[in-house]
């Protein structure tokens, strides 16, 4: 079964792979914003339309259906 140091190793690993994770989403979240202030002088409306519709286009174009949202 599992000793201490299996389980220590096991959730330092998942610690660090949901860090990445959060760490790459800020980095793609401020570049966002910084797009937004340069094209748009802060205006987040036309960014925002366009995430919903690649957003949406991600979820829809591996499977072609929109199923993943109905977990929400």
């Amino acid at each position: 079964m599992f000793n201490k140091e299996n389980i220590v190793a096991y959730f330092a690993k998942n610690i660090a792979i949901v860090l990445g994770i959060v760490l790459v989403w800020r980095g793609i979240w401020e570049l966002l914003d910084m797009a937004d202030t340069f094209f748009f002088g802060g205006n987040h409306f036309y960014t925002a339309i366009a995430g919903i519709i690649i957003g949406l286009a991600i979820l829809y174009f591996p499977d072609k259906d929109l199923k993943e949202l109905e977990k929400l």
